[in-house]
């Protein structure tokens, strides 16, 4: 999974992001590029609204129960068929981007087994939120602060 949070767990608001790291982007775009990438139907039109297309260099995959079909991405009606499609492409990693419900889903599943955070500082107002995590549940990586946000990698720790 790859995410950009506030210290609140807040990921977004009106369907947009809240925050502009030029950095940020770079950095999901060079982790993503040529992988597939996983999101809700709402985080897809939040990226149709803002590029006037799917994620160049991605098999963009889509999840809506509504099962509309959108030009240049796969559509699925649920998380395992969107993983199962992933899966078909590969590669040797998946990428969970959003939003709140499909970050909700996977966690509950505990389908990832590594994170990529862009911890941002700030307790901004919000209306999509990630799931609280389990630090237990995860080791740190690597960790790179920036002032006002961090690049942290956590890996699942393996089940005792």
């Amino acid at each position: 999974m790859i995410v950009a949070m506030a210290e609140n767990r807040v990921i977004g608001r009106d369907n947009e992001l809240i925050w502009h790291i030029p950095e940020d982007l770079k950095r999901f775009k060079t982790l993503t590029m040529g992988k597939p990438v996983i999101m809700g139907r709402k985080t897809f039109d939040s990226i149709m609204a803002r590029l006037g297309k799917p994620l160049p260099g991605r098999v963009n995959i889509v999840i809506s129960r509504k099962n509309p079909q959108y030009t240049g991405a796969l559509t699925c009606q649920n998380l395992d068929e969107a993983l199962d499609q992933a899966r078909k492409t590969g590669s040797d990693e998946i990428f969970i981007i959003g939003g709140a419900q499909i970050y909700a889903q996977a966690m509950n599943e505990h389908l990832a087994d590594r994170l990529y955070v862009t911890h941002v500082v700030g307790q901004p107002e919000g209306d999509a939120f990630f799931p609280e995590l389990d630090m237990k549940m995860w080791a740190e990586e690597s960790r790179e602060d920036h002032g006002t946000y961090s690049f942290v990698t956590l890996s699942r720790r393996p089940s005792t």
